[in-house]
C-alpha cells in the first residue's frame, strides 16, 4: 500500500529578541479543526513549488511579512492526524528573521507574540508540547519526528536528529 501524506510546513516565527514566537489563536473559524488552539504559521504545498516557496508564501499570506532567516529545524510524519484520519508530513521550520510588521489578526484567527518559556500554558494539540522544544533549542541538528495520532490524540512520539 503506497504511503501518499499530504505535505505541509510549519513555521516559528521569532521575536528579534529571541524571546517569544508569533501564534495564531485559532478562533475565526467555528468548523476548524484546530478551533480554540494555538498554532504556528503555514498550510500546504501547493503543487508548483518547493518546501521552502511554501513556508515563504504561507507566513507572508498569513502574517504579513517578509521571511529573511528561515532554519529548517526538522521533519514530522503525523499519521492520522487530519480531521478524517488523513496522514500528513510536515516539514518545521524557524524563522529567525524577517521584514515588516505581523498582522494582528488573520482569516484563522488572531496573532500575537507569546513568551517561549511560556508556550506550555497555552491550549495547543498535545504533539505541538513533544516538538516544540526541539524547535527553539540551540542544537544545529534537524530534528526527524514520528507523531501517530488516533481521534485527535497522539499515540507516541518517537524522533532522531541529524
Amino acid at each position: 500500500m503506497n504511503y501518499t501524506p499530504i505535505i505541509g510546513t510549519l513555521g516559528y516565527i521569532v521575536s528579534p529578541d529571541q524571546t517569544q514566537t508569533l501564534l495564531v489563536h485559532r478562533i475565526a473559524r467555528p468548523a476548524d479543526v484546530h478551533l480554540g488552539k494555538y498554532n504556528g504559521l503555514g498550510g500546504k504545498m501547493r503543487q508548483d513549488e518547493d518546501i521552502l516557496t511554501c513556508i515563504t508564501r504561507e507566513i507572508k499570506e498569513e502574517a504579513g511579512i517578509d521571511c529573511t532567516k528561515i532554519l529548517l529545524r526538522g521533519t514530522i510524519n503525523w499519521p492520522g492526524f487530519g480531521p478524517h484520519g488523513e496522514n500528513w508530513l510536515g516539514f518545521i521550520f524557524r524563522i529567525d528573521q524577517f521584514h515588516g510588521a505581523p498582522f494582528f489578526k488573520n482569516e484563522e484567527g488572531t496573532l500575537a507574540w507569546h513568551p517561549l518559556e511560556q508556550l506550555h500554558l497555552l491550549p495547543m494539540w498535545e504533539g505541538d508540547r513533544y516538538f516544540l522544544p526541539l524547535v527553539f533549542d540551540a542544537d544545529p541538528r534537524i530534528f526527524h519526528g514520528y507523531l501517530p495520532y488516533q481521534h485527535g490524540q497522539p499515540l507516541s512520539w518517537s524522533f532522531t536528529r541529524s
